[in-house]
């Protein structure tokens, strides 16, 4: 027993934020030697193909799969996260895949017949005997199922897919590359790995579980799930590698599909890739070609989304709630005289409200005048690209005018431009960050602390939530450190912003900018300023109009 204290103090002194892992986790990273040798990413829990890791750094959790497994054959294969986010909601409701998958009947038929034509060079028709067959063979395979419901996740969210298809759609050639087995694995571990631990796994992000997480027990895998009636529905080998994967915590030999090695065929994969032409087509050209069948309408009470970009002057969506809307929401002046809620104002807004003509004589210029002699205003008119990040900070007068622009089209919406409003007993704090300026973050931070200092005022119980387009800082950020638009410097470095955060009742922050994917999740709890502080970034899509956070308020309350 003192031998065991011992141990675990030395773990104790290696990771930070030692109070936050329970006991169970402790031992766990403590039962692996090489984690003495490893200062960061600490071997938490594995099998023979995956292990889960604790960034001892930003206090999170990974799934990888060892060196040696390969997802998929197919070069440059983009869906992996999509396909486990499937894969993950296949086992808590199996039926809403199936009829996820049938509502997409047509889409699917259209992606069946040019996967037919690239095997075989003859085209058939979406109503032929051929792509009735290949559409009942994905639901006669559970694996194939999973796999087809995570394309058309990606479908809803990117746009169309068009690179190796039959790969991707046809059971014939979708065995060939591996992802199946791959699939298989991928479940047995995340089962067992639930079942052993206090953690949710949504597909992607995998969260410590505490007594209050009851949204990401709803949302994700967890020890509490009920999965029975799905894992019967899998293959007769897969139930089978499943259930030895709980009889003993790991390294347990399995008999499920087999999949693809590195070992055995990497010189094979090389090969493919070294050579692969993958003939894809922008997804802009093929979107002609397919139906949105989802319906626009969104019924949260209060809808949380942002990057609309629309082009076509209207919001794809309808929601008669309250709509928090995160910036960048039209590229086209769009109008819409009854959404009611709150609007930030994010780069595209910079452009969007300048007049349609180009003659700089007309008197539609004449609120914009003063800012023509600032180099960042020429820019913005000739090159927005480039403009971004020589922007003036949030608090410049040239935020008001823009605001006072877009007011008229959206007449029910607040437009806060570093301004406060109250609703439902709850205050939402909305400043103007419309891009990251992160070689001028000292800057734009002693702003966002002189704008809360105003806006908090004296009141330090409400409950509040911060909404701007760009984030806050990484801590309150839902981009990815694997993301090339990471920046790890973009830091809090100012203490008294965290220090306002302790003294006031700051419960989320809501953020846009970077198009981050649902798949890859749309909120987080973190660890900021001494309380956990739950984050949405929530980015429109076929698929997602938005998210409702009345959920995550709920549980604050």
């Amino acid at each position: 027993m003192e031998q065991n204290k011992k141990d675990l103090s030395v773990i104790d002194q290696d990771l930070p934020l030692k109070n936050r892992l329970p006991l169970a986790l402790m031992e766990k990273i403590e039962g692996y030697p090489e984690n003495r040798r490893r200062p960061v990413n600490k071997i938490v829990f594995k099998n023979e193909y995956f292990q889960l890791t604790y960034n001892t750094k930003n206090v999170s959790f990974a799934i990888s799969s060892n060196g040696d497994l390969v997802y998929s054959a197919i070069p440059y294969d983009t869906g992996r996260n999509y396909i486990q986010r499937a894969a993950i909601q296949y086992l808590l409701h199996p039926g809403e895949i199936r009829q996820y998958i049938e509502r997409h009947q047509s889409t699917l038929e259209k992606y069946l017949m040019l996967s037919i034509f690239q095997v075989t060079g003859h085209r058939v028709m979406e109503d032929s005997i051929e792509v009735s067959h290949a559409y009942q063979a994905i639901l006669q395979n559970p694996l194939l199922e999973i796999q087809i419901a995570g394309r058309l996740m990606q479908h809803d969210e990117t746009g169309p897919l068009s690179a190796n298809l039959a790969g991707k759609f046809l059971f014939s050639e979708n065995v060939k590359t591996g992802i199946a087995g791959y699939i298989s694995e991928y479940l047995t571990f995340v089962i067992q790995l639930t079942n052993s631990l206090p953690l949710m796994i949504d597909g992607k992000v995998v969260t410590l579980l505490d007594k209050q997480d009851s949204l990401l027990i709803s949302n994700g895998l967890t020890s509490h799930s009920e999965i029975d009636s799905a894992v019967s529905l899998l293959p007769q080998e897969v139930q089978t590698g499943i259930k030895q994967g709980l009889v003993a915590a790991e390294n347990i030999p399995m008999t499920n599909t087999q999949p693809l090695l590195r070992s055995k065929y990497g010189d094979e994969l090389a090969n493919v890739r070294k050579n692969y032409v993958a003939h894809s087509v922008a997804p802009a050209e093929a979107e002609k070609y397919f139906k949105n069948i989802h319906s626009i309408e969104n019924r949260h009470l209060i809808n949380v989304v942002s990057d609309i970009h629309t082009k076509d002057k209207n919001l794809p969506f309808v929601n008669r709630h309250f709509n928090i809307l995160a910036g960048d929401i039209s590229d086209s002046h769009a109008v819409d005289k009854e959404i009611e809620g709150l609007y930030v104002i994010g780069g595209h807004e910079l452009v969007d409200v300048l007049p349609e003509t180009t003659d700089h004589s007309d008197k539609q210029w004449d609120k914009w005048r003063p800012f023509f002699n600032y180099e960042w205003f020429t820019t913005l008119l000739k090159n927005p690209d480039e403009a971004w990040y020589r922007l003036p900070t949030g608090d410049h007068p040239f935020y008001e005018v823009v605001k006072t622009a877009l007011e008229p089209r959206f007449p029910k919406m607040k437009l806060l431009n570093n301004a406060s409003l109250i609703y439902n007993n709850v205050r939402y704090i909305g400043l103007t960050i419309p891009v990251a300026l992160t070689k001028r973050k000292q800057m734009q931070q002693r702003f966002i602390l002189a704008a809360l200092e105003k806006l908090l005022g004296e009141d330090t119980a409400i409950p509040t939530v911060i909404v701007s387009h760009a984030p806050l800082f990484n801590e309150l950020s839902l981009l990815s450190e694997s993301s090339s638009a990471y920046n790890k410097a973009y830091v809090c470095d100012e203490p008294k912003i965290e220090q306002l955060f302790q003294q006031y009742n700051i419960i989320g922050a809501i953020h846009g900018h970077h198009h981050i994917p649902a798949s890859s999740r749309r909120f987080n709890k973190v660890q900021f300023a001494g309380k956990k502080i739950f984050v949405v970034c929530s980015i429109y899509s076929k698929v997602n109009t938005g998210f409702e956070l009345m959920s995550l308020l709920n549980e604050q309350g």
